[in-house]
């Protein structure tokens, strides 16, 4: 019994041996976009940061290059604004909106964005991301209605 004991510990061992393998993983450097450095040097982020395949953009909002607020008071052209600085932000990167997997929408008037979120048809043409919908007290500024982030996959 001993030495059937024995030997199945030495046998687990043998298995074990011989089954485990190590997997190298290259680490990507990661890629900093800014698309108003001076605004994004401001208020200490960046607009995009892509690891390999994956680009996470930071929510863009209705503003100019000097930071002041436009379309005030009209979230529909607020988000019309959001989108055109994503879309600048996926050519940078070789993408479109196609490539976007996952889009968050923060907005302090839900039940307005809703009147108008049929515009995102007009973005998203083929399919629609996952994502959230989300009301919001406040913005970055009072003046903000809308913010919209998103998660990119761009395929090789």
């Amino acid at each position: 019994m001993t030495f059937s004991f024995a030997f199945t510990i030495q046998s687990c061992k043998q298995v074990e041996e011989e089954t485990t393998t190590e997997i190298m993983v290259e680490s990507e450097k990661p890629e900093y976009f800014l698309l108003r450095p001076e605004v994004e040097k401001a208020f200490g982020y960046s607009h995009a940061v892509k690891t390999g395949n994956d680009i996470k953009i930071s929510g863009a909002v209705s503003m100019d290059d000097q930071r002041n607020p436009t379309a005030i008071g009209d979230l529909e052209q607020q988000m019309k604004n959001c989108y055109s600085d994503l879309e600048k932000i996926l050519k940078h990167y070789g993408c479109t909106f196609g490539d976007v997997v996952v889009e968050n929408v923060l907005t302090t008037n839900m039940a307005l964005f809703l009147e108008f979120s049929g515009y995102r048809n007009s973005i998203y043409k083929n399919h629609f991301p996952t994502g959230s919908w989300l009301g919001v007290k406040e913005l970055a500024f009072p003046e903000f209605m809308i913010e919209i982030e998103l998660e990119v996959h761009k395929s090789e």
